[in-house]
C-alpha cells in the first residue's frame, strides 16, 4: 500500500476495531524493500458491505442467516495471489502468474547480486548495472483469483463491516445486531427508501428513484418520525402489489393474491421480486429475469407505482434524522445526470459507482462533478445463480471508505449526541431502548438483565460506534454525567416505592 492508503486503512480499522484499539495497537507492518523503497503491509484484511436485503423486505434469507453467509463467505481459501509484473522501461510485461509479492522482492535481490558479481569481472558493468537498476523497478499489482477481490488495495478475508439495507424498512436490525455479535462484523442500519423523482421539465418524466440511508449505531434521531415514513411507504407498497397482480389477472397472467402475500412473509409488504416468484411458481415465466424483462419492469405492462415519496424530500429526510443519504444504482435510472444534480442541491452525500464488476467510470465521474462521496455494494438478495453479486464481492477501495467515514463519523456523532440528549428530557424505557436497539447489548435490555444498569448500556453501545476521545470530550462527559444523575434519582424513588 502506499503511505495514503495506510494512512486511510489505519483510520479506518480504528474505527471497525474501535472497542479494541487505542495507541499501542500497530494495523499495519512496514518495512524497507532493497532499493530503499518503504512498503506497508495490512494486518487484518477488510471488507465492508454497504448494500443487501433481508426478508423482512424481498430478500431470500433472514437477518440471522444473512450476517453468517456473511461471516462464511470470509471462510472461504482465498486463491493464491496473481502479480503482474511490469518492466516499464523495457515495455516487458510478464504474465499473471501465481507468485507472491515476497517471491518478488526475494527475485529482485537475487537479480541484484547477480549484478553486482558482474561488476567484477567486466570494466563496463558498473554503467550497465546502474542503468538496469533504474529499469528493473516494477510496479507490481496483485489480486485474487476469488471474486471480487483486489489486493491492490486490501484482500478482504470476510466481511468486516456490514451494512444493513432492506427496502422501506429497518425491522431486521437488531436481529442482524445480534448475531454479528457472534462473529466479530460490525452493523451499519440502514435503509434502502423507494422515492419517486419528478421532472420540472415539459417531459413530465416520472421515476422510481432509490435512496439510501447509513444511521449511527443509535439509529435515528427522530425515530418515531422515520418510522412512520417508511410505514407510509410499506402501505403504499401493498396496494402497489395489489394493483401489479390485478393487471397480470387481465394480461392473462393469473395468480394469486394470498400466493404473493405467503411468498413475502408475515407482515412483509409485498414488492415485486415477490410477485416475480409468484408467476414463476404459476409456471408463467421461466426464470425471474425473465418475470421482470417481459411484465414488471418500470413502465412495463404491469408496472405500477406506490405512493413513494418525493426523492429530494426523501433525501433531506435522512439529513434531518442523522442519516448519509446515497443514490443507489444510478445505472438503472432513465436520466441519471439530472436526478443526480437535482438530489445533489437538496443535499445528497454521494452515491453508487462501484459494482462486483469494479468502478462505473460514468457515474464517479458524476460524482466527482458534484462533489459527493462514491460508495457501492452487491446488492445481495439471496436468490441464488450465478447472475446475483455475492456479499462482499464488491471491492470499494480503502480510500473510498476513509471518505466516506469523514463524512459520516461526525454525522452519527451529532444524531448520538441529539439522542442522548433527549433521553435526558425524557428518560423512560422507550428512549433507552431508542438508544440500545441496534446497539450489541439489545438483547440484554429486552430480557430486563439484572447485572446491567442502562448507563452501563450506553456507555458499552458508545464505544462500539465512539472513539475514546470523541466519549471523553467535554460535551459527551456532561451528557454522561447527566444521565448518570438522573438514574440516581430514579433508583432513589424506585427505593422508596419499594420501602412503602
Amino acid at each position: 500500500m502506499t503511505l495514503e492508503q495506510t494512512v486511510a486503512y489505519k483510520s479506518v480499522s480504528e474505527w471497525v476495531f474501535m472497542e479494541q484499539s487505542n495507541n499501542s495497537i500497530n494495523f499495519v507492518d512496514s518495512f524497507l524493500d532493497d532499493f530503499g523503497v518503504q512498503w506497508y503491509q495490512p494486518k487484518e484484511k477488510i471488507v465492508f458491505e454497504f448494500h443487501c436485503h433481508t426478508t423482512c423486505s424481498d430478500g431470500f434469507l433472514s437477518p440471522t442467516k444473512l450476517v453468517e453467509r456473511a461471516h462464511q463467505n470470509g471462510k472461504k481459501d482465498l486463491s493464491p495471489l496473481m502479480c503482474k509484473v511490469t518492466y516499464s522501461s523495457f515495455g516487458i510485461e510478464h504474465e499473471e502468474t501465481e507468485l507472491s509479492w515476497k517471491f518478488l522482492l526475494l527475485s529482485r535481490l537475487i537479480l541484484i547480486k547477480l549484478l553486482l558479481l558482474a561488476t567484477v569481472t567486466h570494466s563496463s558493468a558498473p554503467s550497465i548495472t546502474c542503468n538496469l537498476l533504474s529499469f528493473l523497478k516494477p510496479s507490481c499489482q496483485c489480486y485474487s483469483k476469488a471474486k471480487g477481490i483486489d489486493s491492490s488495495e486490501v484482500c478482504p478475508e470476510q466481511v468486516k463491516v456490514l451494512a444493513l439495507t432492506d427496502h422501506d424498512t429497518m425491522y431486521g436490525i437488531p436481529e442482524a445486531t445480534e448475531a454479528a455479535r457472534r462473529f466479530g462484523i460490525k452493523i451499519i442500519p440502514g435503509v434502502e427508501i423507494s422515492t419517486i423523482f419528478y421532472s420540472r421539465g415539459e417531459s413530465g418524466l416520472e421515476e422510481p428513484v432509490h435512496i439510501l440511508g447509513y444511521y449511527s449505531s443509535c439509529g435515528p434521531t427522530k425515530s418515531a418520525a422515520l418510522e412512520k415514513f417508511l410505514g407510509d411507504i410499506r402501505e403504499g407498497r401493498f396496494l402497489r402489489a395489489k394493483n401489479i397482480v390485478s393487471k397480470l389477472n387481465k394480461l392473462k397472467l393469473p395468480i394469486r393474491w394470498e400466493s404473493v402475500t405467503k411468498i413475502a412473509g408475515k407482515g412483509v409488504a409485498p414488492g415485486r421480486l415477490h410477485i416475480a416468484r409468484a408467476l414463476l411458481e404459476a409456471g408463467h415465466v421461466e426464470n425471474l429475469k425473465q418475470a421482470f424483462s417481459r411484465y414488471l419492469y418500470d413502465g412495463g405492462p404491469a408496472y405500477s407505482t406506490g405512493s413513494e415519496p418525493v426523492a429530494e424530500e426523501t433525501v433531506q429526510f435522512i439529513r434531518e434524522t442523522g442519516g448519509v443519504s446515497v443514490l443507489a444504482h444510478p445505472w438503472a435510472l432513465k436520466n441519471p445526470a439530472l436526478i443526480i444534480r437535482r438530489l445533489k442541491d437538496a443535499g445528497l452525500h454521494g452515491i453508487e459507482a462501484y459494482r462486483s464488476d469494479g468502478k462505473l467510470s460514468v457515474y464517479s465521474d458524476l460524482a466527482d462533478k458534484h462533489d459527493l462521496l462514491m460508495l457501492g455494494g452487491s446488492d445481495y438478495h439471496g436468490r441464488g445463480g450465478q447472475h446475483e453479486s455475492d456479499l462482499g464481492s464488491t471491492n470499494v477501495p480503502v480510500l473510498i471508505v476513509h471518505e466516506f467515514l469523514k463524512v459520516a463519523r461526525p454525522i452519527w456523532y451529532n444524531a448520538i449526541r441529539d439522542i442522548l440528549q433527549n433521553y435526558l428530557k425524557d428518560p423512560c424505557d422507550s428512549n433507552l431502548q431508542h438508544i440500545v436497539k441496534f446497539g450489541k447489548n439489545n438483547k440484554a435490555l429486552k430480557t430486563n438483565t439484572p447485572f446491567i444498569s442502562p448507563s452501563e448500556l450506553i456507555n458499552q453501545c458508545l464505544s462500539l460506534w465512539l472513539s475514546k476521545e470523541e466519549r471523553e470530550n467535554p460535551e459527551f462527559e456532561a451528557i454522561k454525567l447527566d444521565i448518570s444523575r438522573v438514574l440516581n434519582v430514579q433508583r432513589e424513588l424506585e427505593a422508596n416505592e419499594e420501602s412503602k
